[in-house]
C-alpha cells in the first residue's frame, strides 16, 4: 500500500518521505513535520499578510528590531542584532525581501521580515 505525503513547503517536490515523526524532501534537504504543513497552508491562504521571525503581523509604520548581525555590502560593520528601525514600509520586493526602511548609519534599504521582530 502506498502513501501519499504533501510536497515540500520549500520547494515544491513531490518525492518527500517519512522519516520517524519528520516528512523530509530528498532535493532540499527540509525537514517538517505533518502538523507544520497544515499551519504553513492555511498561512499561505493569508496572501499580503507579512509576519515577523516569531509571527507577528507587521504593518506599515511598525517599529522592529534587527534580531541577527546582518552584513551590507560595501560597509565595515554591518547591522548589528538589536538595531532598531522605526516607520517600516511593506513592499513586494526582490528575493523575498518585503520590509522598505531607513536604517540610520546606512540609509534606505529592504529587509527581510524573516530577520525582525516587531518591537
Amino acid at each position: 500500500m502506498s502513501e501519499t505525503f504533501p510536497p515540500c513547503p520549500e520547494c515544491s517536490s513531490t518525492y518527500t518521505y517519512e522519516m520517524g515523526a519528520l516528512l523530509v524532501c530528498p532535493e532540499c534537504g527540509h525537514e517538517w513535520t505533518p502538523e507544520n504543513a497544515a499551519a504553513d497552508a492555511a498561512g499561505a491562504a493569508e496572501e499580503g499578510v507579512v509576519r515577523d521571525s516569531v509571527g507577528n503581523v507587521l504593518s506599515d509604520g511598525d517599529t522592529v528590531t534587527v534580531v541577527k548581525t546582518l552584513k551590507v555590502k560595501g560597509h565595515p560593520t554591518g547591522i548589528k542584532a538589536g538595531t532598531k528601525v522605526r516607520n517600516i514600509r511593506l513592499v513586494s520586493g526582490v528575493a523575498g525581501h518585503d520590509i522598505d526602511c531607513k536604517i540610520e548609519g546606512f540609509g534606505a534599504m529592504q529587509l527581510k521580515s524573516s530577520v525582525v521582530k516587531k518591537a
